[in-house]
């Protein structure tokens, strides 16, 4: 017990060092100025919400081991939204809307965004597994501002935004939000739905979430399908926006993606789909489907390499380990020292 309370103490001194107001002293999102970017790119499109402080829990199975913080406070959580989107493209699957992920984009595409010779032959797979190199703009965003961007991968080329050969899709791994934001709102255009409606309805009403969170678009992400205006929401928080939820809410996700996608006995996702979301890419083998892998153990040298993870910049972190049946979720650590967390936290629980 006072391994686990040594680990809690770690994680809680362990903040984020983010503003709370999350503007730097100039004004910028801190989110773009951490990323480098500058007028245009940077110019921010969706809410931008003041944050809390550290807060984290941990599942074994069905049993609450350990919660710290305020664990029920909604905030926003960047890029987990991606993982989302993939439990998203699992129920689009499973309803017939996508008939398989190596089908392509184009045939469902309600605009011309995947006419051009260089997006024509991109798939289902390729968007999940960010190896689309899909070309164009997106609610203003050119997929050039995250072409050079180092997220899982050790170099780049060239500075971050700055323009690159395009290659072939399905050659080539790049973390791009443009590109995201381009699948979902494929996946609004094969739902014909509001994402964020489905989510709940299908997701979290079933596995009991609270109703503090919501998924926030873009002042200029409104599209009209079918005669009616719906927002097209953002895969994470890059330029505002994206999914503000609680730690607690985020556990039942984790819990439900580590049971298969089962809940209380009740079926909530294709069966077999949370297995194919930990399938190592080809071109990425450290990525899913818009799941982080611990492949070779370059997320967490500590934890099972069978563990894998919806991250977030901030940092925002679901890690799921089937070997120990852990689920746990850390809200605002800062990513330098979280490996130091799941080091004491596995001390702490180890047998």
């Amino acid at each position: 017990m006072n391994a686990l309370k040594e680990a809690i103490a770690f994680a809680e001194a362990a903040g984020s060092q983010w503003p709370e107001s999350m503007h730097m002293p100039d004004g910028q999102f801190v989110m773009t100025y951490d990323s480098g970017e500058k007028a245009p790119d940077n110019e921010v499109l969706g809410p931008v919400t003041p944050r809390g402080g550290p807060a984290g829990i941990v599942y074994r199975g069905d049993k609450l081991v350990a919660e710290w913080g305020d664990v029920g406070r909604a905030d926003m959580t960047f890029s987990v939204a991606k993982s989302f989107l993939s439990l998203l493209a699992g129920l689009a699957v499973g309803d017939g809307l996508i008939r398989s992920l190596d089908d392509k984009v184009a045939p469902t595409a309600l605009d011309d965004g995947f006419e051009s010779e260089q997006n024509r032959d991109i798939t289902w797979r390729h968007l999940l597994t960010q190896t689309s190199e899909w070309q164009g703009t997106v609610f203003g965003k050119e997929d050039r501002i995250d072409h050079n961007r180092v997220v899982g991968v050790a170099v780049a080329d060239a500075p971050k935004g700055t323009r690159r050969a395009l290659k072939k899709p399905g050659t080539f791994y790049e973390y791009n939000d443009v590109r995201v934001n381009r699948l979902s709102l494929s996946l609004l255009q094969v739902f014909k739905e509001p994402l964020p409606s489905v989510l709940k309805r299908r997701v979290m009403d079933p596995i009991g979430a609270s109703a503090g969170w919501r998924w926030d678009g873009y002042r200029n992400s409104t599209v009209t399908i079918d005669g009616r205006d719906m927002v097209s929401v953002p895969g994470g928080g890059h330029w505002g926006g994206g999914i503000m939820i609680s730690a607690r809410d985020l556990a039942a996700v984790g819990r439900l993606v580590a049971q298969g996608g089962m809940w209380d006995g009740r079926r909530v996702l294709p069966e077999g789909w949370t297995a194919e979301l930990v399938k190592p890419c080809p071109v990425a083998p450290f990525y899913g489907l818009m799941w982080w892998l611990n492949t070779d153990r370059r997320q967490f040298a500590a934890a099972s390499e069978r563990s894998y993870f919806a991250l977030g910049w901030g940092s925002h972190i679901v890690w799921i380990d089937p070997d120990h049946d852990l689920v746990t979720v850390l809200r605002w650590i800062d990513r330098k020292k979280a490996p130091g967390f799941v080091e004491r936290l596995l001390g702490a629980i180890a047998p």
